[in-house]
């Protein structure tokens, strides 16, 4: 898929971030475009947006995508009108960070149910036509560094993202036969809205050692217009690994290759977060 010109692409989690940023880099590449995200009003403006400056959104709904029957609707409804899709991108997420003993259920199942089982109802709803219709097309989902790494406080996070690129390795071949391409992606840091909202539990986010490290990593993160550039030339180029910083290749590299290295690194990172912790409210979470 050399050229996206023409091609009828989703895309979740349009409203904002990197999905935002996505859209607006495809409607560049002269695409079609179905949108959809939990936030309507936000949904609303994006569309009216992108048509403005000339993008096609040929639908757009806001739904949730943990919700099978919404989305399976959301697909009836774009295949009566518009046939299949060419290019599915599962960028639509949330992120809840926290140490095991302050995770709560809930926040595991939220988070499963958003980042690894909505992926798997857009996956359910959209690919079967893709694969009946006999064009190929292509698959992009959008993990994380925490879907690689053991990064502090991420375990549930990590579930959810691990999760997906099993489901990626997978299709990967499955999907091979039908020429349907899939592409992992695997964002570092990237400086979304989601950097100011995220959810660590029982951390406080207005405690200046807090606000010191989240700006330490807005230093150090990348543009979702820059994730978004990697994300279609990867599609292009039909790869099946995206990163959008060198960091998090690198990291890949010494984790296959000099495991020593990676576990230094993890168990510095680790003592870099708890010092953060200890440092907060005379070291107890709230």
């Amino acid at each position: 898929m050399k050229s996206l010109r023409n091609r009828l692409c989703l895309v979740t989690g349009a409203a904002s971030g990197i999905g935002r940023a996505t859209a607006e880099l495809l409607v560049d590449e002269g695409a079609r475009l179905c949108l959809t995200d939990i936030n309507r009003p936000s949904l609303d403006a994006v569309t009216q947006e992108l048509t403005e400056k000339g993008g096609r959104v040929l639908f757009h709904r806001a739904l949730d995508v943990s919700d099978p029957y919404a989305v399976q609707a959301f697909a009836d409804d774009i295949h009566k009108q518009h046939g299949c899709v060419d290019v599915v991108m599962n960028i639509a997420g949330i992120s809840t960070w926290g140490t095991i003993e302050n995770l709560e259920l809930t926040h595991w199942n939220q988070i499963i149910e958003v980042n690894l089982l909505g992926p798997v109802h857009i996956i359910h709803a959209f690919l079967p036509p893709m694969i009946k219709a006999g064009r190929g097309g292509h698959l992009v989902n959008v993990s994380s560094a925490a879907g690689l790494f053991g990064l502090p406080w991420h375990a549930a996070y990590s579930a959810s993202k691990f999760g997906l690129r099993g489901i990626s390795e997978v299709l990967r071949f499955d999907l091979r036969q039908h020429g349907i391409g899939v592409s992992l992606v695997c964002p570092g840091a990237v400086d979304t809205g989601l950097v100011k909202t995220i959810n660590v539990v029982g951390v406080d986010r207005d405690d200046p050692d807090v606000q010191a490290l989240t700006r330490r990593f807005q230093r150090h993160a990348k543009t979702p217009e820059h994730a978004a550039k990697k994300i279609i030339a990867g599609v292009k180029k039909n790869r099946y690994w995206i990163f959008t910083s060198l960091d998090i290749r690198l990291g890949v590299l010494a984790q296959r290759f000099c495991p020593l290295l990676y576990e230094g690194a993890m168990k510095w990172l680790s003592r870099i977060v708890f010092k953060v912790y200890k440092d907060t409210d005379n070291g107890s979470l709230r």
